[in-house]
């Protein structure tokens, strides 16, 4: 499988979005909250660390932890913009690092 760290996260936001505006998700934050962390760690498992994965899911991850301190401890997005754009910044220099795979290693042919 080629990369699906975007085709995972575009499909869970988009089934996100169409089921909250079908009103079929109760008024509940957590449970979008609870989305993003899944899909991180979806991207993660599917993907392996890769390049692309190691900032896709972390910050998936963060973005799902960071809209329930929203909801819940009343956390401004005056404060979660800047502090998702350093996450961002730092995992895009992580991911630079030459110890991280471009993708995951094909397995070895048989012949």
């Amino acid at each position: 499988m080629k990369d699906a760290s975007l085709p995972v996260t575009l499909i869970v936001i988009g089934l996100g979005w169409l089921l909250w505006e079908l009103r079929l998700f109760p008024d509940i934050d957590w449970i979008v909250s609870a989305g993003f962390v899944v899909a991180g760690i979806a991207v993660l498992v599917i993907d392996g660390v890769n390049k692309n994965s190691i900032v896709i899911g972390p910050f998936l991850i963060a973005v799902g932890i960071v809209w329930f301190a929203h909801d819940r401890y009343w956390v401004g997005w005056r404060f979660i913009i800047p502090v998702l754009l350093v996450l961002l910044g730092v995992l895009l220099l992580v991911a630079r690092s030459a110890r991280i795979p471009e993708r995951r290693g094909r397995p070895p042919e048989v012949p």
